[in-house]
Order: structure tokens, then C-alpha cells, then sequence
């Protein structure tokens, strides 16, 4: 009995995720911001693989009589920093770590949110309130204050900071999944599982999970988005990602005192972080309207 429930339950589940899947994807392609921010996204990525590879230059390279070179002279296309290093090199090997740090920050953060709300949701009274109200109680800490707090104390590795990231990120996804399983754990499916004398766990995982996919991946979309912006702040103010290793964000912190004689220096990685940052917040939103069942998109 309880295979056959479990079986149909499963079925029921894959058929509507097919439905959704095809129609999600007709709604994303529509979605004209989301297209434009998964092109741009996707070409800051190829340049940033490839783009090391295709210059004359190494981003540890220093000449110092090509120091401040502006952009376009010689064979420097983003021009040079203050030790003569190749601008574009170090942006492409930077923007690397940084979508690394924001990507790796959001798998983990996007596994703990999900893992304690899944858990909160489900089983409710004692243990979902005590959860909630740690994710509460930490949601309300400054999350900018947590971090500077975790990075003065901790090594500023590149390591080290995704996990700072990924640590105080979760709390939002939590709340998100907490709510989405109370309302779908009285569902009949659900009831049907119990009945039958299926385990929690599979209750939760092969159940509950696959009908919140969407929401998950919307906030882990603009989690990315958050990662990326806040190793940027914490590497502008000392405590992220240390040189030699470059990063959008220490790049800007060795620039602010050229902002009068070398302003390209300060405008080529931060117009790198708003163009990834935006690119990620038109897919989130792209992916949103896709999954939202009752949307007014065809």
C-alpha cells in the first residue's frame, strides 16, 4: 500500500513538474529582462574564463613605466593600475574569484535555508518555533555588522569569506521555504503519504521538496546577487579577499585614492559588479514570473 501511494503521489508530481517546466520555460524565454540579463551574465562569464588567455599581459605583471596607462593605449584595452599592471587581466581574473565566492555563498546558504525551513515547516509547534525564532533572532542582526564582526576575526580567504557569506545569507531562504511547506503539509498528497506510513524524511525530500523548487531557485537567483555585492563591500573595506589575489571588490579599494588622476581604475570593476549584479536581479525576476502559476504571462 505503501508503494502504490508513494508511486502515484510521485507520478502526480513529475506530470505537474513537466506542465510547469514547459510553460515556465515559455514564460522565462517572453521575459525580455530576464533574456537580456542571462546574455549579459553569460558574457562577463566567457570574458572572465577566457579573457586572461587572449591578453599580452598577466594580471601579476608589473611594468612600471606603462603605470596609469588610460584605456585603449598601446596594447592595454582597460588601461593600467598604479604599478603598471594590465587593468583588463586583473578585472577578468578578479571577476573569477568573485562569481566564484558568490555562487559557492549561494549553493551553501540556499542548502541551510532550505534544510532548516523544510524542517520548521514540516513539523511545526516546538521544534519549527524554535528554529524560526533562531532564524528570526539572527535576521535581525545587521547583516554587514555580522560580517565585518566574523571577518575580523577570521583569515580573509577567499574560503573563508563564501562561508562568512553563505552564513549569515540563509535566514531568508528559511523563512521562505518555512512557509511555503505549512501551507502544503495538510495537502491530500501529503495525507495520502502519511497513511500509507511513509517515513518523514521522504515525506519532506521526495514530497514536499519538488513543489517549492521554484521559489528556492527565484531566491537563490538573487542570493547570487547579494553575494556578490556584499564580498564587494567587505573586500572595499579591508576584510575580504586579499591582494595578490584580485577581487571587484579590493580593486575598488585600491582605487579610491586615483579617483582624481586614474578614475578608470575605480569605474572598470564597479561597473563589472552593477552589470553582474543587475544580470542576476533580471533573472531572478525572469524566473519568478516563469514559476508563478498565476501569472498573466503567456
Amino acid at each position: 500500500m505503501m508503494t502504490t501511494a508513494n508511486d502515484v503521489s510521485t507520478k502526480s508530481n513529475r506530470k505537474q513538474g513537466r506542465w510547469m517546466s514547459s510553460r515556465g520555460v515559455r514564460r522565462f524565454v517572453s521575459h525580455r529582462l530576464a533574456i537580456t540579463g542571462l546574455l549579459m551574465i553569460s558574457a562577463v562569464a566567457l570574458l572572465c574564463i577566457v579573457g586572461p588567455w587572449l591578453l599580452p599581459h598577466g594580471m601579476l605583471e608589473i611594468n612600471i613605466i606603462d603605470r596609469f596607462k588610460p584605456p585603449g593605449t598601446d596594447d592595454y584595452v582597460l588601461g593600467t593600475d598604479e604599478l603598471g599592471r594590465d587593468l583588463a587581466a586583473r578585472l577578468f581574473m578578479a571577476g573569477r574569484v568573485s562569481l566564484i565566492v558568490g555562487v559557492a555563498a549561494m549553493i551553501l546558504s540556499t542548502l541551510i535555508g532550505t534544510v532548516i525551513g523544510l524542517v520548521a515547516g514540516y513539523f511545526g509547534k516546538v521544534i519549527g518555533t524554535v528554529l524560526m525564532r533562531f532564524t528570526d533572532s539572527v535576521l535581525c542582526f545587521p547583516q554587514i555588522f555580522l560580517l565585518l564582526t566574523l571577518a575580523a576575526f577570521l583569515e580573509p580567504s577567499a574560503l573563508m569569506i563564501t562561508l562568512i557569506i553563505a552564513a549569515t545569507s540563509w535566514m531568508e531562504i528559511a523563512r521562505i521555504v518555512s512557509a511555503e511547506i505549512r501551507s502544503l503539509r495538510e495537502r491530500d498528497f501529503v495525507t495520502a503519504s502519511r497513511i500509507s506510513g511513509a517515513s518523514h524524511s521522504w515525506i519532506m525530500f521526495r514530497e514536499l521538496l519538488p513543489n517549492i523548487v521554484g521559489p528556492i531557485i527565484v531566491a537563490a537567483t538573487l542570493t547570487v546577487a547579494r553575494a556578490i555585492l556584499t564580498e564587494a563591500y567587505v573586500s572595499f573595506l579591508g576584510y575580504g579577499i586579499q591582494p595578490p589575489l584580485p577581487s571587484w571588490g579590493n580593486m575598488l579599494n585600491n582605487a579610491q585614492q586615483y579617483l582624481d588622476t586614474a578614475p578608470w581604475l575605480a569605474l572598470v570593476p564597479g561597473v563589472a559588479i552593477t552589470i553582474a549584479v543587475t544580470s542576476f536581479n533580471f533573472i531572478g525576476d525572469g524566473l519568478r514570473d516563469a514559476l508563478d502559476a498565476r501569472s498573466d504571462m503567456p
